[in-house]
């Protein structure tokens, strides 16, 4: 409920912001700023964000929707690759009215480590949609790496999007399409490495899972005082059968 009843405010807050952000440097915008700016009161800021950098990941997640909203099946029979570059030339065509606040941001941040550790935990949430509208698995024992490795593969080609202002973009293209190769081919060295190791993991978790069961066993027969009479009359586990 609080979101939607904030929903206008939200959105007026990070018009504000990204109109500042494009004015002056990034920190020299104050709460009070973005508040004046979007014409609400500080409690209504409060109420709908805790800080000014939430109200940034808010920014990305309003690029995330509108990327999503435009996602289609036809390039569903393409290669990954070119599915990716696709999604995102869409992201970039919708940063595009805020390029001049993000590259002032973009200066900024990369002077603060812990600003710019946050802001990874959010692109790398970004990039997990991105690489999904894309066809491209995220939940497998790879998909942590696809999506820090999309996060790198973006920010890259963001530093060539900033300096970019022809109207084609054929250095952003050109700068996204060595990065996504460069992305799939290390992407098919890992994917073949745990191939290769796969026999061997499986037998180290066979080790593993037997040296649990091994002392779950004993733990069992301490708790239970011992030994129980089979119907040979000898004595047995009471887990051995399990």
């Amino acid at each position: 409920m609080p979101d939607a009843a904030n929903k206008p405010d939200r959105e007026a807050i990070i018009d504000a912001l990204m109109a500042l952000a494009a004015e002056r440097p990034w920190d020299d915008i104050e709460i009070g700023d973005i508040v004046e700016t979007a014409d609400i009161s500080l409690a209504r800021f409060r109420e709908a964000f805790p800080s000014k950098g939430a109200v940034l990941a808010a920014f990305a997640r309003r690029i995330d929707v509108e990327v999503l909203e435009g996602t289609t099946d036809e390039l569903a029979d393409e290669p990954a690759r070119e599915r990716l570059f696709d999604v995102y030339m869409r992201r970039i065509d919708a940063l595009t009215p805020y390029k001049t606040a993000l590259r002032r941001i973009n200066v900024a941040v990369r002077r603060d480590p812990l600003t710019l550790a946050a802001l990874n935990r959010v692109a790398l949430n970004s990039q997990r949609f991105m690489l999904v509208a894309a066809g491209i698995p995220t939940e497998d024992s790879l998909g942590p790496v696809r999506i820090q490795g999309a996060v790198l593969v973006f920010a890259n080609v963001m530093e060539t999007w900033y300096d970019d202002d022809s109207v084609d973009l054929a250095r952003t293209m050109a700068r996204l399409d060595r990065e996504l190769k460069r992305g799939e081919r290390t992407m098919e060295r890992m994917g073949d490495a745990e191939r290769m190791l796969a026999p061997v993991r499986a037998l180290a978790d066979a080790l593993l899972d037997g040296g649990r069961r091994l002392r779950r066993d004993g733990l069992r027969g301490r708790r239970r005082g011992a030994e129980v009479p089979g119907e040979d009359g000898e004595t047995r586990d009471p887990a051995a059968a399990i």
